[in-house]
């Protein structure tokens, strides 16, 4: 879903906004039939969506029929290099968010500037709308998105006489000391599980420091770990680690080993996931479900919640579609509240509405649904797809700092370098 791939464009100079048929967005088109194909990704979209969706585009659009598609993320970077350079370009692609600024910097996405209020544009999320953006210019409409939270055990608060979620850092690390008194007897219990590696939780501290990882001038970045304020998250982060007594390991992220599985073990009273992870749990103990909630990742700001990493998906149309004037179409009908809609029904954030009432009703989804005002995107360059396939020097840098291995000065110049030289290509 996050779309963490390396994207390697070989040909450039395939885009050509002459090919196939172009109205500028106008619903006008050729008559006789024709076919609109569609690829989203395996999981993306809800089924009771796309049915909808594709019945609503074909019955007003006469002889138009939709070729719908589901991809699968392994290897889908390659299929849609060969797809683009290719005369037999789908219509309509979905691409992970990190993903976008490396097809769209290499000139193989139709320019969709003129159309963003036709697709809902006023009601974007502002980190995928970011991520769908090269050199002034929108190449990728928001889909879907999700970020993280922290989900926490109901009963274990209760008995630690935990009263109310924490709503800043001092009341979380408050929480950490009350259920380490009540449950630390247990060599087992953990207040957090933390993975030394957990960068997405990294990024959220630093945005609530006031920073950032890059800086960006252009369509240039230039790394910014080593800010007094990146070195103050790490700082928070160490002191996350050492004061709740997580036993995660310093250097594996929250899928080695699987941490839902870990909380799904009944020692754990908080973990920072997403939404879908109680599910994962709740294969180990059903029950746990029922006793779960989450709340946002606090901010230093006491009432205000961190600022989150928001992964999800865009959607785009190739240069090298044929079909161009109904692609815009589907992408205008796919943006309206009515689908997006969709998403918040089953537990996501609409990338193109900002109406998420259907998440408020349960209160893991409704936690998400508040932090998802506060969403941030990593720096959208061509480079940040390579960083994510490759070995991520900011999980190198928790891991060093979190084991002693550097001191945080060197371990910040590193991890800065490395970033600097995925930037520069």
């Amino acid at each position: 879903m996050v779309g963490g791939f390396a994207v390697a464009l070989a040909v450039a100079g395939c885009a050509g906004s002459g090919s196939g048929n172009d109205t500028g967005g106008q619903t006008s088109a050729p008559s006789g039939p024709r076919t609109l194909t569609v690829w989203l990704m395996n999981g993306s979209a809800p089924t009771v969506l796309t049915d909808g969706l594709h019945k609503e585009f074909q019955d007003s659009h006469k002889d138009v029929t939709v070729k719908y598609e589901i991809q699968q993320w392994n290897g889908i970077q390659d299929k849609l290099t060969t797809a683009l350079a290719s005369n037999d370009a789908p219509d309509v692609i979905e691409i992970g968010n990190t993903q976008a600024p490396k097809f769209a910097s290499e000139n193989v996405l139709e320019d969709l500037t003129a159309n963003v209020g036709d697709f809902n544009g006023a009601n974007w999320l502002s980190a995928l709308k970011e991520s769908g953006s090269w050199d002034g210019k929108q190449y990728a409409i928001p889909f879907y998105a999700a970020n993280r939270e922290v989900l926490y055990r109901k009963d274990l608060f209760e008995q630690a006489g935990i009263t109310a979620p924490p709503t800043s850092r001092e009341e979380w690390l408050a929480a950490i000391g009350k259920l380490k008194t009540k449950f630390g007897s247990d060599p087992d219990f953990q207040a957090l599980y933390l993975p030394g590696q957990n960068w997405y939780t990294l990024l959220s501290f630093i945005w609530d420091e006031g920073g950032d990882i890059a800086k960006k001038d252009g369509t240039k970045f230039t790394a910014t770990l080593d800010s007094p304020e990146a070195k103050a998250a790490l700082d928070f982060y160490k002191k996350l680690v050492e004061e709740s007594g997580t036993k995660a390991p310093k250097d594996a992220d929250e899928q080695t080993p699987e941490q839902a599985g870990i909380y799904g073990g009944g020692k754990v009273a908080m973990f920072i996931g997403l939404p879908w992870e109680v599910g994962t749990a709740a294969k180990s103990d059903p029950s746990i479900k029922d006793k779960t909630s989450a709340f946002p990742i606090p901010s230093k700001t006491a009432g205000k919640t961190a600022p989150v990493f928001q992964g999800g998906s865009n959607l785009a149309i190739p240069a090298n579609s044929k079909d161009k004037d109904l692609a815009r179409d589907y992408l205008k009908l796919i943006a309206s509240d009515k689908y997006q809609g969709e998403f918040a029904k089953v537990g996501m954030i609409p990338g193109t509405s900002k109406d998420v009432s259907a998440l408020e009703a349960d209160p893991i989804n409704a936690a998400m649904a508040k932090a998802s005002a506060n969403g941030r995107a990593v720096p959208a360059t061509p480079g940040w797809a390579t960083i994510e396939a490759g070995q991520n020097p900011i999980k190198d840098l928790l891991t060093a700092f979190l084991t002693g291995a550097k001191p945080v000065d060197q371990a910040t110049k590193d991890a800065n370098e490395t970033l600097n030289k995925a930037f520069s290509g």
